[in-house]
């Protein structure tokens, strides 16, 4: 094993080296790159060493936004349990940095460093984690080995092997077969994930099914943006949002909204970009289209009436979860262009009703249990304007189906409460074999 670890190790490296020139570009002409770049090559954050100074230390990372909320009542719950305690978040992107640190605080949030021997060795070494939870399928082999030999309990939570990456993971079976026992416990999401993860190499004591978190995100603080487009929104107007959109699919909502303002002149669409980076080519499309519209960012500053018939460009990060509430119909992206989709219970748990695309493969589960309760209503490109349409000519059905999503979205609650059982257990059973 230790050959493999280095082979991958150098791979990463020279990965890192051939690709040089391109990140010193993009750090000389975005942000986007060199922010938390020394943390990632193993600077411990003056801020969380302040943190964690004389306490123990529980490390959960979080990749990206999707991983930031599924974990974030269980952040909020072992705080409760482990008042004395650091419990710290790590993330890898900038998005879901930024959620993190709004979230949880900011002297307890970081950039994941480069799974490299030295780097993982040096983190360990400042954090000294009681335990460390990752978030669904972060299985980075270096900080994984430096924890096994220092007997530091690992646990995967909201585990899944999605229908994408399996394929991935089976053509490196012999690799995963080695690396998956270093991981004390898996919480996987569903059964299906379970036997996927028994198949890879997961010990099977270590493997049990706890539920997906996703279905305990609640949104329970109302944005200011909400309260003001609350105000501020047309009379009876009818509010369409375009939620975690991807290339292609924000022209594919504006294809489709001259034949809904016929149908409802007083309705407003809110486009979401998923990524910061896209804000700016979204109002290119925008400012290329005939319709009037304006940036949130812009609004935000001299808030007014939105017209009827306009858009309103969501240029910022963590709101839209609390606009979904203001939603009459909500089309969650990246599920027109085969990027596996995005969440559909945050609009759901408003009892707002969801469109998606056909390419939901990250959210199988949740999408197979809302299409068992003609609670969701998945479309091709081609059927997307049609159905939008009949549902501004038939909102109680639309509200019909929002509501039965609200009551799948509550009937699959529960897997916070377990994973922060196995979690505390995890660690009282750590200490008492120290």
């Amino acid at each position: 094993m230790p050959v493999i670890l280095f082979l991958y190790s150098c791979a990463l490296l020279l990965v890192m080296v051939l690709g040089l020139p391109y990140w010193l570009f993009r750090m000389a002409t975005s942000g986007k790159y060199r922010v938390g770049l020394s943390g990632r090559l193993g600077r411990v954050p003056r801020a969380l060493s302040q943190t964690i100074a004389g306490k123990d230390v529980l490390w959960l990372h979080a990749v990206s936004v999707g991983e930031v909320l599924a974990i974030s009542r269980v952040v909020q719950e072992l705080r409760a349990a482990l008042p004395e305690w650091a419990v710290v978040i790590s993330t890898t992107t900038r998005t879901g940095q930024q959620l993190a640190r709004q979230r949880f605080g900011a002297d307890s949030v970081f950039y994941f460093p480069i799974d490299l021997p030295w780097i993982m060795r040096r983190y360990l070494r400042a954090l000294h984690p009681k335990a460390l939870v990752l978030a669904e399928t972060e299985f980075w082999p270096n900080l994984l080995r430096a924890c096994q030999r220092q007997s530091i309990p690992v646990a995967v939570v909201n585990a899944r092997i999605s229908d994408r990456s399996l394929p991935r993971y089976r053509m490196l079976r012999s690799l995963w077969s080695r690396i998956l026992p270093w991981v004390t416990q898996f919480l996987a999401q569903s059964e299906e994930d379970a036997q996927r993860l028994l198949g890879l190499g997961a010990p099977q004591g270590s493997v049990h099914v706890s539920g997906n978190l996703k279905y305990d995100v609640r949104t329970t603080a109302e944005t200011e943006l909400t309260r003001l487009l609350r105000s501020h929104l047309p009379a009876h107007a009818r509010l369409l949002v375009g939620g975690s959109t991807l290339e292609g699919e924000e022209r594919a909502l504006l294809q489709c909204w001259p034949a809904l303002l016929e149908i409802a002149p007083e309705s407003v669409l809110l486009l979401a970009p998923r990524h910061p980076e896209r804000f700016d080519v979204a109002a290119r499309i925008l400012e290329e289209s005939a319709f009037h519209w304006q940036r949130r960012s812009t609004w935000m500053q001299q808030p007014a009436p939105i017209p009827p018939g306009s858009i309103l460009l969501l240029d910022s990060i963590g709101e839209l979860a609390s606009v979904y509430s203001l939603a009459s119909v909500a089309f969650v992206g990246g599920s027109l262009i085969g990027a596996g989709g995005h969440n559909p219970l945050e609009p759901a748990q408003f009892g707002v009703p969801v469109v998606m695309g056909d390419s939901y493969e990250n959210f199988r589960g949740i999408v197979s249990a809302m299409e068992a309760g003609k609670a969701i209503c998945t479309v091709q490109p081609t059927q997307l304007c049609a159905v939008l349409a009949g549902m501004w000519q038939s909102p109680a059905e639309a509200r019909a189906m929002g509501v039965r999503g609200r009551e799948v979205y509550h009937s699959q609650s529960g897997a916070t409460r377990r994973t922060v059982e196995a979690l505390l257990h995890l660690l009282a059973a750590s200490e008492a074999t120290r």
